[in-house]
């Protein structure tokens, strides 16, 4: 779905691009060319009572390396729960979060490698709380072949999964276990002036057969070099936004963006992100 407002405006095609103040979510491989450190937070309000945020953390290894660490959160509030009889009982809710440690390293100059180390979790109000666990894996490459394009490869939920265990619901319960599709994406990014322009091709997969393909594409004007306008499709989801760069302590080293989404069942999202680097 994306995560910050930037990424969501610019079609989430962000194989090839840094996103501000969360630098390894769409492609660990980019902390490697981390110059300073920076930290971001995220929340997006959506249609359906539904929410995802999320806060990162990630800092340059001087003098080829990058560390990262982020929490992402999503879930949907206010569930009426309801008895066998169809009669009104609690308010519910469901989230899932993910943890993720990121470590990247150039191999040259102009090539990068990184990993996603993501620790999952699914809460179900059932019986109070029902909950899945498992750990996930994203791997990612980025080339820069100029100050104008890059290009990215990743493979993102190599082996993620949930696993649940429904003894504790049913008298003949069992462990099982739910595996992530895993997508394989390519991507590029090119900066003509003040315009810069993203594009993916992602190959969603069963592990075993594809399943199906996910375009994503986006671009950014920027003027003056303090305000920034974008669009862009992915997801299944349009999405227009802003974003403003300003000096808090040091120049340009804090930016906050806004967008606005909405998918072809015409679900609707504002999105809200704030940077900062130092």
């Amino acid at each position: 779905m994306g995560m910050t407002a930037r990424s969501i405006a610019m079609g989430g095609a962000f194989t090839a691009e840094d996103d501000h103040g969360f630098a390894a979510f769409f492609n660990p491989a980019g902390t490697a060319f981390l110059v300073r450190k920076q930290v971001g937070f995220s929340y997006s309000d959506m249609s359906l009572d539904r929410r995802l945020a999320g806060t990162s953390f990630a800092t340059p290894l001087p003098p080829t390396a990058g560390l990262g660490i982020a929490w992402v959160s999503a879930g949907v509030t206010d569930i009426q729960g309801r008895n066998s009889a169809g009669e009104k009982t609690e308010m519910m809710q469901t989230s899932e979060d993910a943890f993720m440690v990121t470590f990247a390293q150039r191999i040259l100059p102009w090539l990068s490698v990184g990993a996603n180390i993501k620790i999952l979790q699914h809460q179900l109000p059932v019986n109070e709380e029902y909950e899945g666990t498992g750990i996930g894996f994203d791997i990612g490459f980025l080339f820069k072949s100029g100050k104008a394009t890059t290009f990215g490869l990743m493979i993102q939920d190599l082996s993620s999964n949930y696993q649940w265990n429904t003894g504790a619901l049913y008298a003949e319960g069992r462990a099982y276990k739910d595996n992530f599709p895993t997508i394989y994406r390519a991507g590029t990014k090119f900066v003509y002036k003040s315009a810069t322009i993203v594009a993916d091709a992602g190959f969603i997969t069963d592990h075993e057969k594809f399943i199906s393909f996910l375009p994503r594409i986006g671009a950014e004007y920027a003027y003056q070099d303090i305000y920034y306008f974008r669009g862009g499709f992915g997801n299944g989801r349009i999405a227009f936004g802003w974003g403003l760069e300003y000096n808090l302590l040091t120049d340009h080293d804090s930016r906050i963006d806004y967008t606005f989404s909405m998918d072809w069942a015409t679900q609707t999202a504002h999105t809200l992100s704030y940077a900062f680097n130092f």
